[in-house]
């Protein structure tokens, strides 16, 4: 079984506008996984029908509308689109919808603002209980994709979930981000990979396929399954090629890792 999930935003382009073609080309190329971003703007009967289909598994989607959760101001109205979310992706088998802590609020104590993020996600985990979604927090970069965003650490990322204390809490790793913020994966996360619900990946410079830029990625993957991750490699990135050719230097590299072997629990 591959372990790598596509993106549907930015790859499968080649099988035109639609999601669901799109998700049905990812399966012909015999990816079992895939991602989405928003939800609102979707055909969601015609994604649900290749989902089915297909086989493939839809991962993620994001929680809509994304707000920044440093404002409590936001809460209440970030609260219902958890919920409406939760709906979405619980009709489409997805186990996780992704949240971004949001930016930086000038003037404001940042200890204020990262115990706003605590509050939005504990209440958020309360309106998961009882179901099987898992909420993750992702990490971002300021110095190219998202300047004055709040939460540009993994280590602080990893924190927030430990205080947030709930299973349906856990980390979104986008190593893209880290490794731009020029952090060590390894030191960063510890004994903390439990924590870690998904990793998400690209090249950098220029957010491309891994193979087309500066990052090791043999030894990040590597050591990040050493950690003890064992999930799919989000595939997030803006390929330079055709889709099927973009994907074929990770493929190699998860494969090597006995991913495609199915060693993994």
């Amino acid at each position: 079984m591959s372990m790598i999930a596509a993106n549907m935003e930015w790859l499968f382009t080649e099988a035109g506008d639609q999601t669901a073609d799109r998700i049905r080309a990812a399966a012909a190329h015999g990816l079992s996984a895939v991602e989405i971003w928003g939800w609102r703007d979707k055909d969601l009967d015609a994604i649900e029908v290749a989902l089915r289909e297909s086989g493939v598994q839809l991962l993620s989607l994001i929680v809509d509308p994304k707000l920044d959760l440093t404002d409590p101001a936001n809460h209440a109205q970030y609260l219902v689109g958890v919920r409406e979310s939760l709906a979405v992706a619980e009709r489409l088998g997805a186990p996780f919808l992704v949240a971004v802590a949001g930016d930086e609020i000038e003037g404001v104590d940042r200890r204020a603002q990262r115990a706003a993020v605590v509050s939005a996600l504990s209440d958020a985990a309360s309106i998961l209980n009882g179901s099987d979604v898992t909420i993750l927090l992702e990490n971002l970069n300021t110095k190219v994709d998202h300047v004055g965003t709040f939460l540009y650490s993994t280590r602080e990322t990893l924190d927030i979930v430990r205080e947030v204390d709930s299973p349906h809490v856990k980390m979104l790793l986008d190593a893209y981000h880290a490794l731009v913020m020029e952090e060590h994966l390894v030191a960063e996360i510890g004994g903390d990979i439990g924590l870690i619900g998904h990793v998400q990946v690209a090249d950098a410079p220029g957010r491309h396929e891994p193979g087309t830029g500066t990052l090791d990625w043999a030894d990040e993957l590597r050591a990040l399954r050493q950690l003890g991750y064992s999930g799919y490699w989000g595939m997030e990135y803006l390929p330079t090629t055709e889709t099927v050719a973009s994907l074929g230097h990770i493929e190699a590299l998860s494969a090597e890792l006995g991913d495609a072997a199915g060693a993994l629990s």
